[in-house]
């Protein structure tokens, strides 16, 4: 039965811990770095840090598990969510998988740095898992030491709300706490470590499940392990499957499976579908950081789009492979589903069928991206049926690559030359205003660029792609109020911008919370118009930022 009434203080929360009652686990219990088999996780507990301190919590995320933190005591508050003190039905522990990392199989990976502290029961009997990223050494850690810098931590905790506030799967953040204690890095491996903040964030999610869980015990040949598993994560993820999973008959307990698989394409499809809308590179593809869930997990060189790119990619690591650079996000998700079908073929036993699956997804990836782009410019879902629609959506992306456009510039200056383009008293004046003077300040300066901003061998393409444009709009009509409100819902005015989040973390590194308080505040309202006092937050990135550690590109350090 739910609970009613107003979320509580931390002793009244509710934990379930269906991954720990219902799967195996590692009979060993001391911790020490180790291959384990036959279990899916390991039970360890968090290493206590010096002088914990609650830097943020989302109220958002307290509420959605039960938790009402203006009731608790801070201190108190602290101990737990920096993992120093257990709650009593916690159940903490580490997770155990394997993946391919930047294409190849990796063995055996598993909870690093991440403790999951239990399952807990929200207000409506939502499961939700709490994980502590950065606490402490697990037998996965492989011999790091299983913690987490500040700069990580904030970069994980602001993106992970902001992509949720965009309308974008992922991870939530509860928490962020400082642990008052150093932690030493080599930020780009060139030799130069130093010692800085440690802290951990509590993630939320309904499941911490990835691909790689699936992959490890079958390349070992566990495939009851492997049943089990699936069994779990369709029992508990998708309850309208759940009963053909307990039918005796292998023919349904198949059928399952094959839903539950295709369920999770569309997912995953639909999660980097939502990152190239928004200009949101992962940075890190690799299968042991994909949700089953179809969630954006695991932030770490990641970054956004400033000046449009289809092969930037944030990861120092994959610099010259570029293996995960933006423009390839939606092959690689496929690449990674092909695994993860590798994995459940021996419980399947159908390779046709999940062949069948794998095979219509391009086609069902290009069909929804085309709506996406459409919804981006304005038109209706019918308008990327269009056969002339692909044209434009083809000189679009030749335009955005002729010269450095800032992606969340452009579509939102976009909105106004559209709306000006409904009010035109006849569809082919060009007296109310051109589609150049509307994105002039999209444009990065550099060399070869005009004073306008517009290079002038590229004039041509932004006035057929304009006149291209305008056809379509007056072709799909709509009032400029109903064409604003459409734009405005998708373009964002606001993303998180590398460089943004790098001046939050300079500042809270000498005492100073502003910038980071005042990104906190932005991401929760993404689309709506900034106050001009904000002005700055929504400007091109400055050239400071183009080349700066931290702004620019990023490597797998914490």
């Amino acid at each position: 039965m739910a609970l009613t009434g107003k979320p509580c203080g931390l002793e009244q929360l509710r934990f379930s811990n269906r991954f720990t009652r219902a799967l195996p686990a590692d009979p060993i219990t001391d911790n020490y770095c180790r291959q384990v088999s036959g279990a899916l996780y390991s039970r360890v507990s968090p290493t206590p840090v010096k002088a914990p301190h609650v830097l943020a919590i989302t109220d958002e995320v307290a509420q959605l598990i039960g938790l009402h933190a203006g009731e608790c005591d801070e201190a108190r508050l602290a101990e737990v969510l920096s993992g120093n003190q257990q709650l009593a039905d916690m159940d903490p522990h580490a997770s155990v998988y394997g993946g391919h990392q930047f294409g190849h199989w990796a063995g055996q990976l598993g909870d690093g740095r991440a403790i999951n502290l239990g399952e807990v029961l929200g207000l409506d009997d939502t499961a939700w898992t709490l994980q502590l990223k950065g606490a402490g050494v697990t037998p996965y850690s492989r011999h790091a030491d299983g913690r987490a810098v500040l700069r990580s931590s904030v970069r994980e905790f602001l993106c992970s709300e902001a992509m949720h506030h965009l309308g974008v799967p992922t991870t939530r953040a509860l928490s962020l706490v400082l642990t008052g204690e150093t932690v030493v890095r080599d930020m780009f491996y060139d030799g130069n470590p130093r010692a800085e903040a440690g802290a951990v964030v509590c993630r939320v999610a309904p499941s911490f499940v990835r691909f790689g869980h699936f992959e490890l015990p079958a390349a070992r040949g566990d495939l009851a392990l492997l049943e089990k598993l699936l069994e779990f994560v369709i029992s508990t993820d998708r309850p309208d499957l759940a009963t053909r999973v307990t039918d005796s008959s292998p023919g349904e307990r198949r059928s399952a499976y094959l839903d539950w698989f295709a369920g999770v394409c569309q997912a995953t499809q639909h999660m980097v579908l939502q990152w190239m809308r928004v200009g949101f590179v992962h940075g890190v593809m690799n299968t042991d950081n994909m949700s089953v869930l179809g969630l954006t997990i695991d932030y770490g060189p990641y970054g956004w789009i400033d000046d449009y790119n289809p092969d930037w990619t944030p990861n120092t690591t994959d610099a010259e492979q570029r293996r995960y650079r933006f423009g390839q996000q939606a092959a690689v998700a496929r690449w990674n589903l092909y695994q993860l079908a590798n994995a459940l073929y021996p419980v399947v036993q159908d390779a046709d069928a999940l062949q069948e699956i794998l095979n219509g997804l391009p086609a069902a990836y290009k069909d929804a991206r085309q709506i996406m782009l459409a919804t981006k410019l304005g038109l209706p879902d019918d308008a990327a049926a269009d056969p002339a629609f692909s044209e434009l959506a083809d000189k679009l992306e030749r335009l955005l690559c002729c010269q450095p456009i800032d992606m969340t510039l452009f579509y939102r200056r976009l909105i106004d030359f559209a709306c000006q383009v409904d009010s035109a008293s006849t569809g082919d004046a060009m007296s109310n205003g051109s589609l150049t003077d509307a994105i002039t300040a999209s444009i990065y300066p550099g060399a070869g660029n005009a004073e306008s901003g517009i290079a002038a061998d590229n004039l041509p393409l932004f006035q057929h792609w304009e006149t291209s444009y305008r056809q379509f709009l007056q072709t799909y009509p709509l009032t400029p109020e109903s064409r604003r409100a459409k734009m405005a819902a998708v373009n964002p005015a606001f993303v998180l911008r590398n460089y943004l989040v790098q001046q939050a973390i300079d500042g809270l590194e000498q005492g100073d919370r502003s910038e980071f308080d005042a990104l906190s505040r932005l991401l929760k309202r993404p689309y709506e118009d900034l106050a001009k006092a904000d002005e700055r937050f929504a400007a091109r990135r400055p050239e400071w930022a183009t080349n700066r550690a931290g702004c620019s590109m990023l490597s797998c350090s914490s």
